[in-house]
């Protein structure tokens, strides 16, 4: 017996990339050396030495054998306050401007469900993380596509936007270092959006995944160092990038306390709260981690320069790579997005993810993951560059 599903689930995006992923398979399965720069999962360990250790540790003590706080443990809201005290200068109460999250994309999609009604309409970066999607179904909001062109330095431009559309929004989703351009944002960008949303009564919801990671001495900026930021927004971070921990699900929401309530009054629903150990574990990252994180920073700038001079060598000119652990690589004269990740595969048994799967203007481009060895980048662009495409 077969059961219908609910119109909630039914209006559900379509996973775009789930194909490719079929294809990559079959092809490893059948022998192939692939080397696969599409997906966006770190290739390196959590650090064993203190986060690894730390969990194990903690997970042997009784007390968080337990269900713990439905929102969180008190310890690591006020180790991500200080966290960003440190790093961005910014003030939290980590008892009313903190939630603890299970995994950024978690929060990301809780967040429609918990301000937006049927038919409200948010502004949504095109090209984005297709994810910011499924929160918009399942509340059946209508989204507004904000066009990241490389003539702006992929970055929206709110002049470009109707009065109308900015005044209908009630939500926008922002993201830098941003996922699949890997362009950055200025403060003066940022100010510009408080001041946007201000006027419009905009939610901001800035999604700061690959906070992290930079490739310069200039760090990331955060959105909440912008002045007003938290009267009219949150930002999401998850220590999935900056510490190696995606499968740990542990991440985070800073910013107004409204939305904060309103994302751990839906999570008191759902759950009840991330195991204690690891709660523990992400506290001991955040306090003691910087160390690990500009070890990090420095192996992918390896790997940026590396795969950025390979690729110029061989022709493929025009990548952007500000930020983030992607590069974002225009497609060569003649083919779609799609098409070129196509013959990628199936003749260079290279995989990079094409464009078009991130929204409808990153069509023309590939986004590549620096996900592998610099080695493996090298020889990425020796096999492209024996297709004679540049």
């Amino acid at each position: 017996m077969e059961f219908e599903y609910s119109q909630a689930l039914k209006r559900l995006p379509e996973q775009f990339f789930a194909k490719l992923v079929k294809k990559t398979q079959a092809l490893m399965e059948a022998g192939h050396d692939v080397i696969n720069l599409g997906q966006g999962n770190p290739d390196q360990p959590t650090p064993p030495a203190f986060i690894v250790e730390e969990l194990q540790e903690a997970s042997n003590n009784p007390k968080f054998h337990k269900y713990p706080p439905f929102q969180g443990f008190p310890f690591l809201k006020e180790s991500i306050a200080n966290f960003y005290q440190s790093q961005y200068q910014v003030d939290l109460d980590p008892n009313s401007e903190v939630a603890i999250l299970f995994g950024a994309k978690t929060g990301l999609v809780e967040i429609s469900q918990c301000l937006l009604n049927e038919n409200d309409k948010v502004l949504l970066p095109d090209p984005g993380y297709p994810d910011y999607m499924s929160g918009i179904a399942l509340a059946n909001a209508s989204p507004i596509h904000m066009p990241l062109l490389e003539e702006n330095l992929f970055l929206p431009d709110y002049d470009n936007l109707s009065h109308e559309d900015l005044n209908d929004a009630k939500l926008m989703f922002l993201n830098y270092p941003n996922n699949p351009t890997a362009a950055t944002a200025t403060k003066a960008f940022f100010d510009e959006t408080v001041q946007v949303a201000n006027e419009h009564h905009i939610c901001v919801v800035h999604d700061f995944a690959y906070g992290a990671i930079g490739n310069s001495d200039e760090p990331p900026q955060s959105f909440l160092q912008s002045k007003g930021a938290k009267e009219i927004g949150i930002e999401v971070y998850t220590l999935s990038k900056t510490f190696n921990m995606a499968g740990w699900r542990v991440a985070f929401a800073v910013g107004n306390p409204s939305i904060i309530k309103a994302l751990e009054l839906i999570q008191d629903h759902y759950y009840v709260s991330i195991f204690g150990a690891i709660q523990k574990a992400a506290k001991k990252a955040l306090d003691d981690g910087q160390e690990s994180v500009e070890q990090l920073n420095q192996l992918y700038q390896k790997r940026r320069e590396t795969f950025l001079q390979q690729s110029e060598k061989i022709g493929w000119h025009g990548g952007t790579a500000s930020g983030s652990f992607f590069v974002w690589m225009p497609t060569p004269e003649g083919y779609t997005s799609e098409e070129f990740a196509n013959l990628l595969l199936e003749k260079a048994h290279v995989v990079v993810a094409p464009g078009n799967g991130f929204g409808k203007a990153g069509e023309g481009f590939v986004r590549i993951g620096l996900l592998d060895s610099e080695e493996r980048l090298q020889e990425a662009c020796v096999r492209i560059e024996k297709l004679s495409l540049f």
